[in-house]
């Protein structure tokens, strides 16, 4: 099944995946964590940049990581060849059309990936299918109506707004973190549990203020203004207003918060 991927896939984009990843590591993924011999599937690696903390976690687990875009896989394998990471196989492979026997997988693993897809919930099922029975799956996603900040900006509301709305033109859901125990539940697993990892940023967090705020975020919104002008949802002057404000939430008094959502089920 074929997606418009919404944020593109140009080297800026590749180093925001990066920023993003290494940024938001302990929040999301210390607790991803696997029994010595498991086999994980990775659905959706991209250019591999949840696969290095995964695999660096998880040394005595083996992975197998899967996407649709074979330059993406290339960069991945690039990546994990130079951390020096060697528990991790590459396979190019669509999400909807799996080329694995059933049952074969102790966990899946998917990460910021649904929010891109017309149907999450085939997906579920199709990820489903290869889980052993009584595997579990990890499922990680973002919400941009979660996004509150101080001081407020009505344009960066709106800018906001249009990568949602490009997203969902696109087949997409910028707004998928919060159905997440449903799609889950409708899609037959079990022992559902959903936790909010919210991302609260000031001025004492500079880690943070740089690695997500700015490289992120607004780096995330900043990459949809060619497509929001170009589809006249908002003008430029009003769209580099809202750019404007959302950095200015990364100033001494500003403050910024985010809600990330991590599921974790049983087949």
């Amino acid at each position: 099944m074929n997606q418009t991927y919404v944020h593109g896939y140009s080297e800026r984009e590749n180093q925001r995946l990066q920023d993003q990843a290494s940024t938001l590591s302990e929040l999301l993924h210390v607790d991803s964590l696997f029994p010595a011999g498991s086999h994980i599937l990775e659905a959706g690696c991209g250019v591999g940049s949840q696969t290095l903390t995964l695999a660096r976690q998880n040394p005595q687990a083996s992975f197998t990581s899967i996407d649709i875009s074979t330059s993406s896989l290339e960069q991945a394998r690039q990546k994990l060849e130079a951390a020096g990471c060697r528990n991790v196989q590459f396979q190019q492979a669509d999400i909807f059309n799996l080329p694995f026997k059933p049952g074969i997988f102790d966990h899946v693993f998917v990460c910021f990936v649904l929010e891109h897809l017309r149907a999450p919930g085939e997906a579920l099922a199709s990820l489903k299918k290869v889980l052993k029975p009584g595997g579990t799956i990890t499922v990680i996603e973002g919400d941009h109506g979660s996004a509150y900040f101080h001081p407020d900006c009505a344009e960066a509301h709106l800018a906001i707004q249009c990568q949602i709305k490009l997203q969902a033109d696109a087949g997409g859901n910028a707004l998928i973190g919060r159905e997440l125990y449903p799609l889950l539940r409708k899609s037959g697993f079990t022992d559902i549990r959903v936790s909010p990892r919210m991302v609260y940023v000031d001025a004492s967090k500079p880690g943070l203020v740089d690695g997500f705020i700015r490289k992120t975020f607004t780096a995330m919104i900043e990459g949809v203004r060619e497509r929001a002008l170009q589809t006249d949802l908002v003008d430029a002057a009003a769209f580099e207003k809202g750019i404007r404000g959302l950095y200015r939430t990364a100033d001494p008094d500003g403050t910024f918060c985010y809600t990330f959502f991590k599921a974790i089920a049983i087949k």
